[in-house]
C-alpha cells in the first residue's frame, strides 16, 4: 500500500515538473513615442504564441518579454513589433506599415541602436524570406546586411 502512494506520488511530481513551462524574459529597445505605441507594441509582442507578459516603457523605449522558449523565441517577438509599425533592435519596420502610424507614433527612425550580431541567429522561419523569393532584408536592422539572401553570415 505505501509503495503505490509512493508510486502515485512521484508519477504525479514527475508530470508537474514536465508540464512547467520553460519561462524566459529578455529586454530589448522599441522605438516608439506614445501611449497609443505602448499599446500597439505590447498587442503585437502578446499576439505571438507563447509570449505571456509584454510591458514597453515609453520613457526608456525598453520593452520586457516574458514567453514560453519551447513556442517561440525573441526574434518572433521582435518580427510581431516591426510587423506593428515599430523598429526594434533587430528589425526596422517596413516603410509603408511605419508611413501609416499616426503622426504622434512616427519616432525619429535614426534613433534606435542597430544589432551588431547575429551570431546563432537563423533567419530560416523569417517571414520575409517566406513573401520574397531573394529578400532584400530592407527591415533588417544589420548595418553590413548582405543583398545576397542572407543576414546572418552564414
Amino acid at each position: 500500500m505505501y509503495r503505490k502512494i509512493l508510486s502515485l506520488m512521484c508519477f504525479s511530481f514527475l508530470g508537474i515538473s514536465f508540464g512547467i513551462a520553460q519561462t524566459t524574459t529578455e529586454s530589448f529597445k522599441v522605438s516608439g513615442n506614445c501611449e497609443m505605441c505602448e499599446t500597439r507594441i505590447e498587442k503585437a509582442a502578446l499576439a505571438v504564441d507563447g509570449v505571456s507578459v509584454a510591458d514597453w516603457n515609453k520613457e526608456s523605449k525598453m520593452i520586457d518579454v516574458t514567453f514560453d522558449s519551447s513556442k517561440t523565441d525573441n526574434h518572433k517577438v521582435h518580427m510581431a513589433i516591426a510587423k506593428a509599425g515599430h523598429d526594434t533592435q533587430m528589425h526596422k519596420a517596413k516603410d509603408e506599415v511605419y508611413n501609416k502610424l499616426p503622426g504622434c507614433c512616427q519616432y525619429e527612425r535614426a534613433s534606435l541602436t542597430q544589432v551588431t550580431s547575429h551570431e546563432g541567429h537563423d533567419h530560416s522561419a523569417c517571414s520575409h524570406k517566406a513573401e520574397k523569393k531573394e529578400s532584400d532584408h530592407s527591415e533588417c536592422t544589420r548595418p553590413n546586411k548582405k543583398k545576397s539572401g542572407s543576414c546572418c553570415n552564414k
